[in-house]
């Protein structure tokens, strides 16, 4: 649906194109709709070849357009993964990306803790290993896992190949339910074990069984029996936001739930409405377990054949029992305290920008608070080693870290703030300057008058307005709550007050920034001195050290190796293996 200048209103999928877009005319539409119809000067229709086509499509169109009209859901599907690794001797690992055929992965899971638990779990129980492959293949004696009993030493031998793979293929399927007939198979080989005198072996079993029953215990889940993979979506709106929170079952454990709140949601949007909304946009393009569970109603009919399940098909549960009515209910919970969490945080946040524009004496942009754009610029060094520049954002009353920027300062001379504040503006807005892109409402700069003057210069040169420069300087005996604001149009500075709610948003804008700062800085300056470590090394070349790395995973890896281990890399003799490793550890060589 289309306004009178093109621009799309609302996009929306139907089957029956007759009954949908006559529904919109019935006398019984909400104030949304008929808000929106007042608008709608055309319709526009592509026509797909599968209900899957057309909910692809409705998807792809609603992140590109934003349509005002519609739900929209923040595109965030980057779940991490468990990963077995293509190895004779696996590796179990947290993994997030795009998973590749070779290896076998479990998940997702609903965040990285869900991924780490799991992992501690499995070494606890199975005793797998986690390290990477270049340690694995240089080892010469076990590790620190091993004498803790995380970890059954493959590396140095102290298990063969098919028992490890035997432990490997329990812990699979561990995480696919059947911890039952795991347990049994368990029992059963310590008793065979112990009828034919392998005492050792048999208490090595018994240990295991022991690990496992108590992570049983502790994580008390219950499976359903049948399908142990299901997503449970609970749907909660309050005070005119919504929140949809996921909760993953995955092999009869509960991982875990995600809340999400819309981007860009209507005031008297319904819960179903806003169900179906999430549905479409999150499984569009992920695949969906065998099994969701809904809290409200669903037009299971026509969005079920558009989802890809992960079994032949999608079942849609809306009054569950027993265990899963549980954990619906459980969901609903979580929900409901997201939604109570974010309604108070976006209280305070809206108040404290609504301050910031009453005591700066800005506009929002188009009447309206959350359009604030406020861009904050922080330089860290050490002793004018690995300068860096940091550029953080807040917009809709809440930072973006996604949106965040670092700057990398060369080309000025060591300690040099005023010039790695003017390299770094620069190179910010000079593609505004050109036209491309729209100025913030107002750019912090942390520090005073000096810091502030440089800016204004940067922005004259570039021929933006200076006013929106407001510079953020520490106060007497740098105190937090008397920080003085320092304006680059000739304002007299101002001292806001401890209890400014104004100044308390600054102050959580500038300390964003000093962190982001920071930590850029500090791993721009250990890659630097990696590097050099070993560039500064007599007898060093670019093979010499690419082997080293490349063997050890790296200087921490090589930092931790023996000299006989570092005499093992083609190239290296045990002479140099000796000067090398005096050199790392500080030792004269």
């Amino acid at each position: 649906m289309l306004d009178g200048t093109g621009k799309v209103l609302y996009v929306g999928k139907a089957r029956d194109l007759r009954k949908r877009v006559g529904s919109y005319f019935n006398k019984g539409v909400g104030p949304r709709t008929a808000h929106m119809l007042e608008r709608v000067a055309a319709i526009d229709t592509t026509t797909t070849r599968s209900e899957a086509e057309a909910l692809l499509l409705e998807n792809n169109l609603i992140k590109q357009l934003a349509p005002r009209y519609n739900i929209l859901f923040r595109d965030d599907k980057s779940y991490p993964y468990l990963k077995f690794s293509a190895h004779a001797f696996p590796r179990v690992a947290y993994f997030r990306g795009a998973p590749d055929q070779r290896a076998q992965y479990f998940g997702p899971y609903p965040n990285a803790w869900a991924v780490k638990d799991s992992i501690r779990v499995l070494q606890k129980v199975f005793r797998l290993r986690t390290c990477e492959d270049t340690v694995f293949g240089n080892r010469s004696r076990p590790c620190l896992l091993h004498q803790i009993g995380r970890c059954s030493a493959p590396c140095v031998g102290l298990i063969d190949g098919k028992e490890y793979a035997a432990d490997v293929d329990r812990a699979v399927r561990f995480l696919r339910g059947q911890a039952g007939e795991l347990t049994v198979e368990l029992e059963e080989k310590m008793e065979r074990l112990a009828g034919e005198l392998r005492f050792e072996e048999a208490a090595a079993v018994r240990d295991q069984l022991g690990s496992l029953s108590r992570v049983l215990h502790q994580q008390a889940v219950e499976t359903t029996g049948g399908d142990t993979d299901a997503d449970v979506i609970a749907v909660v709106i309050d005070h005119g936001l919504a929140c949809v929170n996921l909760a993953m079952v995955r092999g009869g454990r509960h991982l875990g739930d995600r809340p999400f709140f819309p981007v860009r949601q209507a005031e008297d949007a319904g819960a179903a409405e806003v169900l179906e909304a999430f549905v479409s946009q999150h499984y569009a393009d992920l695949s969906a377990p065998p099994v969701l569970i809904v809290n409200t109603e669903l037009d299971a009919d026509e969005l079920a054949p558009m989802i890809r399940a992960a079994g032949e098909r999608l079942q849609i549960l809306r009054q569950p029992h027993g265990q899963r009515r549980r954990w619906l209910e459980m969901a609903e919970a979580n929900a409901k305290l997201a939604l109570a969490r974010r309604l108070a945080e976006e209280g305070s946040q809206q108040g404290r920008t609504r301050a910031l524009l009453d005591a700066l004496g800005l506009e929002a942009p188009d009447g309206d608070p959350a359009h604030v754009r406020i861009e904050c610029f922080d330089v860290s060094h050490t002793m004018g080693e690995a300068t860096q520049a940091a550029c953080v954002v807040y917009h809709d009353h809440a930072m973006q870290p996604a949106e965040y920027r670092r700057f990398n300062i060369d080309d000025v001379a060591p300690g040099d703030d005023y010039a790695a504040m003017r390299q770094a503006l620069m190179r910010r807005y000079q593609r505004i300057a050109r036209g491309e892109g729209a100025l913030p409402s107002l750019v912090l700069i942390d520090g005073g008058a000096g810091q502030v003057e440089v800016a204004r210069q940067a922005f004259d040169e570039l021929g933006l307005d200076a006013g929106i420069l407001v510079g953020v300087a520490k106060g007497p005996e740098r105190r937090v709550g008397l920080e003085e604001l320092v304006f680059a149009d000739g304002r007299p500075s101002r001292r806001l007050g401890r209890e400014s709610q104004a100044l308390l948003l600054i102050a959580q804008i500038r300390d964003e920034a000093h962190r982001f700062a920071i930590t850029g800085m500090r791993a721009r300056r250990a890659k630097a001195r990696s590097t050099s470590q070993l560039e500064d090394m007599e007898g060093i070349g670019p093979k010499r050290r690419q082997r080293l790395l490349a063997r050890f995973g790296g200087l921490r890896g090589l930092m931790g190796a023996s000299v006989e281990d570092i005499a093992r890399v083609d190239g290296v003799s045990r002479k140099l293996a000796e000067r090398i490793y005096a050199q790392l550890h500080g030792q004269p060589g």
